[in-house]
């Protein structure tokens, strides 16, 4: 959709989706890491579980159909090379502190100096200003200052933090949308301009269905785990069967009752369903004043026939009979799963450094004018360098010399 567009992404984690999204979407993305890589090559997991910068699967997954040069910008030579690479792009992504940009003379003034045209997106943790500006952050504290730990978690404990970075990855979407706006505004008046992204303020809207709940039943939402509230009780949503877990809400009235009554059917036809199941009025069962016990009386039987039975045997039956269920899909589920499959969801990337393939996402969307696919491997530590410096005019031996005085 965007070939003929460039992006240089000296973004780190904090960063990285938002170039693997434009990427996808055709832009030329060219990856700035140090000399000698970026640090965030060590996070793993890594290939065959061996640690080594060029085997990370984080690299792989957010650098994906990048290409990638290596330039330390922090040297003179280095900032007159970045600002030559300016002149033929169209983006630049950056995730330093607030004012380190500036500091180089590379900030939003100085890059619309070189290219007036130039859109520069900055994601910090709390954006270009505020009492918050200075601080550093990370994904437990991001999540902790926007009060979605608050949520996460069961009650009756402490709170948790979800096992994978989370603010960067809103953040990273936040700033592939403000960019693309950006760019619609320049294609409509010629100008560019400086996107801020805060990780704070996108992870915020994390709690987007918190405020509509004091708003109508004045309650503060708080972490229930695997459990829902309502005024009176909590239900549980997540249900343990034989292979794995299932998704499944306890609700009342026309809605409820269509899935219960066959669900009680099919509980009766093997024997499961108990006399409280078979004589309950599911209409008139109303959640919002239902209290524990009821709860726990229609729960314990409905617990039993869930683990008698696995995710296949209980998709393939709720289909059947219309019965509101969901199983929960483990990452190996996802790589068999035939509507994904149907789709073409999964493309295999050649590795030649690994002597292997990989399987990718292909897209994170389908078009009907133009390919949105995940194409090549992110790149190894400076595999551009030669194709991209050649095209501002640096030779080979231009090269040897920057990367023996550490600028390249």
């Amino acid at each position: 959709m965007l070939n003929g567009c460039r992006a240089l992404d000296l973004t780190d984690e904090n960063g990285f989706l938002c170039g693997k999204i434009l990427a996808d979407l055709g832009v030329d993305v060219i990856k700035i890491e140090k000399p000698g890589g970026e640090p965030s090559r060590r996070i793993g997991p890594f290939w065959g579980d061996i640690p080594h910068p060029e085997k990370s699967l984080y690299w792989f997954a957010y650098n994906s159909n990048k290409r990638g040069i290596t330039l330390n910008i922090e040297t003179a030579d280095g900032q007159e090379i970045l600002s030559a690479l300016v002149k033929t792009a169209d983006f630049v992504i950056e995730s330093f502190p607030p004012g380190f940009m500036d500091g180089l003379g590379l900030g939003y003034a100085a890059l619309s100096g070189i290219k007036k045209a130039i859109i520069l997106t900055s994601i910090t943790p709390f954006g270009q200003a505020g009492p918050y500006r200075d601080y550093q952050t990370a994904d437990i504290v991001t999540m902790g200052m926007t009060g979605v730990l608050y949520q996460t978690g069961d009650i009756d404990r402490p709170p948790v933090h979800m096992s994978m970075a989370q603010a960067c990855m809103h953040a990273g979407a936040d700033a592939a949308a403000g960019t693309m706006i950006a760019y619609y505004h320049r294609e409509m008046t010629g100008e560019g301009q400086h996107v801020d992204v805060s990780m704070q303020h996108s992870t915020a809207w994390f709690l987007a269905n918190a405020i509509p709940f004091w708003e109508l039943n004045g309650l503060i939402l708080k972490r229930s785990g695997t459990l829902r509230w309502s005024l009176n009780s909590t239900q549980r949503q997540v249900w343990q069967c034989r292979d794995g877990y299932v998704f499944f809400n306890i609700i009342g009235g026309r809605t409820g009752a269509k899935t219960f009554r066959e669900l009680v059917s099919w509980m009766e036809s093997e024997g499961m369903a108990d006399e409280y199941l078979k004589t309950m009025d599911w209409e008139k069962l109303d959640m919002f004043n239902v209290n524990q016990d009821v709860v726990d009386q229609i729960s314990r039987p409905i617990e039993q026939f869930f683990l008698a039975h696995t995710k296949k045997e209980i998709a393939r039956e709720a289909t059947r009979r219309s019965i509101s269920v969901c199983p929960l899909s483990s990452m190996e589920d996802l790589r068999h799963d035939a509507q994904l499959e149907t789709r073409n969801f999964w493309v295999d990337i050649e590795h030649p450094e690994l002597n292997t393939s990989i399987a990718y996402p292909r897209e994170f969307v389908k078009s009907s004018e133009e390919a949105c696919a995940t194409r090549f491997q992110a790149p190894l530590i400076g595999e551009h360098n030669q194709e991209i410096y050649g095209e501002i005019g640096l030779s080979g031996g231009d090269l040897v010399t920057l990367k023996q005085a550490g600028v390249i």
